[in-house]
């Protein structure tokens, strides 16, 4: 029997997010979607009529959305979080802007965290229920030009871990998702030019979602999209200085695309 999902999913106006509402909304009861931009997720909420949607448009780093966000969740019987809002950026750190610093890592770390706590009440109350993650390949395997926004993505994948761990005993499971490039808006002209350099696989929103939503049905704690991304993330971690030293020789042209 297919499992049925009452869910709040943020970032639904990005190609990730819009992609998974697209999926998701076929094993959903409810579906509470969560965005900064207000004609988008019109249109979306729209466009999945059938099941009952409502929209919250506002950004995860203001309090106030928080709190839309709890109180359309509450008695609601919500049995899914799906933390995908995020931002990037592709900048030498040195030089990069520290307001946007700052913004990377309340927007991909800060924000879902204080979401889950709000929500965790709640998802409590469910028979069976789950956070869902969405990090990035980045959050496990560093890369140049993505310092601050790796560094919060591997937050995002420590706070899985520990949180998972913490409510081992309760109802809720605490799972974590890493895509690999996507062609989506959140990447810059330069990071596209990049990508097509060094010939990187880049999948679609909607091959992000399907994975995504085979992981949903699952039970792994973690999963990373890409059998080489998988490879990679495991060998930075058992030998990290083969990875080290292949984006050593890629620095050149890295930094050919890399703002300063």
């Amino acid at each position: 029997m297919t499992a049925r999902y009452r869910a709040v999913l943020t970032g639904a106006a990005g190609g990730i997010g819009t992609a998974i509402a697209r999926r998701l909304v076929a094993q959903s009861d409810l579906l509470i979607i969560v965005g900064r931009d207000r004609e988008r997720l019109v249109g979306l909420a729209r466009e999945l009529a059938g099941t009952p949607v409502q929209t919250i448009c506002g950004d995860l780093c203001d309090p106030r959305t928080v709190l839309a966000v709890t109180a359309a969740a509450r008695d609601s019987g919500v049995n899914l979080l799906v933390n995908n809002a995020g931002v990037s950026a592709f900048h030498a750190f040195e030089t990069q802007d520290p307001m946007a610093i700052r913004q990377l890592i309340d927007t991909n770390l800060v924000a879902p965290m204080l979401l889950t706590r709000a929500l965790l009440p709640q998802l409590g109350l469910a028979p069976a229920a789950q956070v869902i993650n969405i990090g990035s390949v980045f959050g496990s395997l560093g890369f140049p030009g993505f310092a601050a926004y790796g560094a919060a993505k591997a937050g995002l994948a420590g706070f899985s871990q520990s949180l998972r761990r913490e409510l081992a005993d309760t109802t809720i499971a605490v799972r974590h998702f890493s895509p690999r490039a996507t062609r989506t808006a959140i990447n810059s002209a330069a990071v596209d030019a990049l990508n097509r350099e060094l010939g990187t696989t880049e999948d679609t929103p909607e091959a992000v979602a399907e994975a995504f939503m085979r992981f949903l049905a699952g039970t792994a704690a973690q999963h990373t999209v890409g059998t080489k991304e998988r490879f990679f993330v495991l060998l930075n971690k058992l030998l990290p200085g083969l990875p080290e030293n292949a984006l050593r020789k890629q620095l050149v042209q890295i930094r050919k695309h890399l703002p300063h």
